[in-house]
C-alpha cells in the first residue's frame, strides 16, 4: 500500500511538472512577435526589436539572421517585437530577465525607455548590447553594434549632390527620421556636413526641413504633401532619410503628376531598389545587416557564456560613458552598382526586384 501511494504521488508530481512546462511555453507564444529556440540548459539571449513600421528590415532581415547566428553559437535565442510600444518593450525585457536571459540585445524605441530597460538589466546582472541604435545617457549599456551612421548620412548627401549634377539653385526638401531616434540625428549630422556648404554658397536652397515622428511613412506622406503645397510644387530634390520616407515623397509627387526628381533613401529595401530601377529614386544606402547581426551575436554569445569577447571596438560617447562599439561600413547604391550585391542574404533578390512591371526597366539597365 505504501509503494502504491508513493507511485501515485510521483505520477501527480510529474503531471504537474509537465503542466508547468506547457504553461511556460504558452506564455512565450503570447509575446508580441516572439520566436525562440529550444534547449533549457543553454545560456539565454533575448533580442528586443522595436517595430515593423520604421523599416521592414527588423522582421524580414534582422530577425532570421540573429536567430540563426545565436542558435549556431550554442545559445537559446528569444526574439520579440514591441511594435512601437515602449511599455510592451519594457515588459518584454522584464519577462526575458525573469526567464533567465543572461544578455539583452536591445533596439530601443527611444533613449529614455532604453535607458530604463538597461538600468533594470544591469541591476540584475544582465548584460546589455545596444543593437543598431545607441542608448544615450546611461552607464548600463555594455556594448554597441551598428554602422557608421554619420557616414550613412554623408553618403546620402553626396548621393543627392551627384544626382542633381550642375543644377544651380536647386531647391531641396529634407525629410529626417524620428526625432527620438539617435540614429536619425547621426544621419542628419552626416548629410548636413555635405548640404550646409551648398546652402551657404547658394548652390542649393533649403525649401523645408522636417523630422518624421516614429519614421511613420504615412506621416511622411502628409508632411511632404504640405511641403509641396507651401512651395508651389517647386522642389528639385529630396533628402529622405530612408527608403520608406523616400517612397512617401515619390508617392506624393506621382499623386500630383509631377516629374521625377532626385530622391535619396537608406536600407536598400526591395521597394527602394525598385524605385531606383524605375528612376523614381536616385540612390539608397546598403548596410550589410548580416555583418551587423553576426557581430552582435558574437558578442552576445561570449557574454552569455561568461567569456570575454575578443573583438576590436572603438569608444563611442553616449553622454555618460564611452561605450565599446563595433561599427560596420555602409555603401551607396545607385542604378550603376545595384547588381553588385546580388546574392547577399540581406539584399533583395534580383528576381524580386525585377518582377512584374519593373522587368522592362531592369532590362534597360542590363539586369
Amino acid at each position: 500500500m505504501q509503494r502504491r501511494k508513493t507511485f501515485w504521488a510521483l505520477a501527480v508530481a510529474g503531471t504537474l511538472a509537465m503542466s508547468g512546462m506547457a504553461a511556460c511555453g504558452g506564455d512565450d507564444n503570447n509575446d508580441s512577435g516572439s520566436s525562440g529556440g529550444g534547449g533549457g540548459s543553454k545560456p539565454k539571449v533575448a533580442v528586443l526589436l522595436p517595430d515593423s513600421k520604421s523599416s521592414v528590415r527588423w522582421e524580414t532581415v534582422d530577425r532570421p539572421l540573429l536567430q540563426k547566428a545565436l542558435e549556431d553559437g550554442g545559445v537559446e535565442a528569444t526574439i520579440t517585437n514591441a511594435e512601437g510600444d515602449k511599455s510592451t518593450q519594457q515588459q518584454q525585457a522584464e519577462q526575458a530577465i525573469t526567464n533567465g536571459a543572461k544578455v539583452i540585445l536591445l533596439v530601443n524605441l527611444d533613449s529614455g525607455s532604453g535607458a530604463a530597460i538597461a538600468a533594470n538589466a544591469k541591476s540584475q546582472g544582465v548584460k546589455v548590447i545596444d543593437y543598431d541604435r545607441l542608448t544615450l545617457d546611461t552607464d548600463a549599456n555594455d556594448y554597441y553594434v551598428s554602422f557608421d551612421n554619420e557616414k550613412v548620412g554623408k553618403l546620402q548627401g553626396e548621393g543627392l549632390v551627384n544626382c542633381l549634377g550642375d543644377k544651380k539653385g536647386a531647391r531641396i526638401a529634407e525629410l529626417n527620421g524620428s526625432p527620438t531616434d539617435n540614429n536619425a540625428t547621426l544621419f542628419k549630422n552626416g548629410y548636413d556636413s555635405v548640404l550646409k556648404p551648398k546652402y551657404a554658397s547658394g548652390d542649393f536652397v533649403k525649401v523645408d526641413d522636417q523630422s518624421v515622428p516614429d519614421w511613420d511613412n504615412q506621416k511622411a506622406l502628409t508632411i511632404f504633401e504640405q511641403m509641396l503645397q507651401k512651395s508651389s510644387n517647386k522642389i528639385d530634390g529630396v533628402l529622405a532619410a530612408n527608403d520608406g520616407l523616400g517612397n512617401a515623397a515619390i508617392s506624393a509627387l506621382k499623386q500630383r503628376k509631377l516629374p521625377q526628381i532626385p530622391v535619396t533613401g537608406q536600407d536598400a529595401t526591395l521597394e527602394g531598389l525598385q524605385n531606383i530601377v524605375n528612376g523614381d529614386q536616385c540612390m539608397t544606402v546598403y548596410k550589410a545587416i548580416e555583418k551587423e547581426a553576426d557581430a552582435a551575436a558574437g558578442l552576445a554569445i561570449a557574454l552569455a557564456k561568461g567569456e570575454k569577447p575578443s573583438v576590436d571596438t572603438v569608444p563611442i560617447d553616449n553622454g555618460t560613458h564611452k561605450v565599446p562599439s563595433v561599427l560596420e561600413t555602409p555603401v551607396s547604391v545607385t542604378k550603376d552598382n545595384i547588381s553588385q550585391y546580388f546574392g547577399n542574404p540581406d539584399y533583395p533578390k534580383k528576381a524580386d526586384i525585377c518582377a512584374g512591371k519593373v522587368a522592362a526597366n531592369c532590362s534597360k539597365l542590363g539586369l
